[in-house]
């Protein structure tokens, strides 16, 4: 299959080295539209233009390897209408249990542990060493950190972001767009668009 990656900065640039790993993965190259990489090679892949020049291009499908969950939703609805097909990205150390079902367009780092019965959203970001434990329910455009650690029957609805090193306790829910920052740990179900912070955390603004 042969694969453009939507954004070339970092978070690209591991999912590029992600599909190196990957039979059956063929990368074209980037797409981005900063202005100052036009023209140019990031990872040893061409840039070929901006998101708006994908359908001069020949492509089987893509991935949106962005890490601002917000952007990562627009584009995700403008390319689905215009066809797009997305690929998922996982890395060959990731660790997945017995009925675990993962969407379309999900990036899964090294690392990562995902537990018997979770169900994975599409266009997810789980990042590096982060652990899913069993029975979870993760939302579309979500975006779990590395070394995020959740319990057993956790909820994080879609647009979510659960900050670095943080860890969300068995049962508990994140709604969606909410915030968890970096450390926290979530003992309380968190109300949608809301950002929560420390340990244990509590609620620091609405992100309206």
């Amino acid at each position: 299959m042969n694969v453009i990656i939507v954004g070339a900065g970092g978070h690209g640039q591991v999912i590029a080295d992600i599909f190196n790993g990957m039979t059956g993965i063929e990368i074209i190259g980037f797409v981005d539209d900063d202005p100052t990489l036009k023209n140019k090679s990031v990872f040893g892949l061409s840039i070929l233009g901006k998101v708006a020049d994908l359908p001069k291009i020949g492509h089987d499908g893509i991935i949106i390897a962005i890490g601002h969950n917000p952007t990562r939703q627009r584009l995700c609805q403008i390319l689905h209408e215009q066809g797009e097909q997305f690929v998922s990205a996982i890395h060959p150390s990731v660790i997945i249990g017995s009925d675990v079902t993962i969407g379309k367009g999900t990036m899964i780092m090294a690392g990562v542990v995902i537990n018997v019965g979770t169900c994975i959203g599409e266009n997810v970001i789980l990042n590096t060493g982060c652990t899913i434990d069993h029975h979870n329910q993760i939302g579309d455009c979500v975006h779990v950190a590395p070394g995020v650690n959740t319990g057993g029957e956790v909820h994080v609805n879609e647009g979510a972001l659960i900050g670095i090193g943080s860890t969300v306790m068995p049962g508990r829910s994140v709604g969606a767009w909410s915030i968890v920052g970096a450390g926290a740990v979530v003992t309380k179900d968190v109300p949608p668009k809301q950002t929560v912070v420390g340990i244990p955390a509590v609620a620091l603004i609405s992100n309206l």
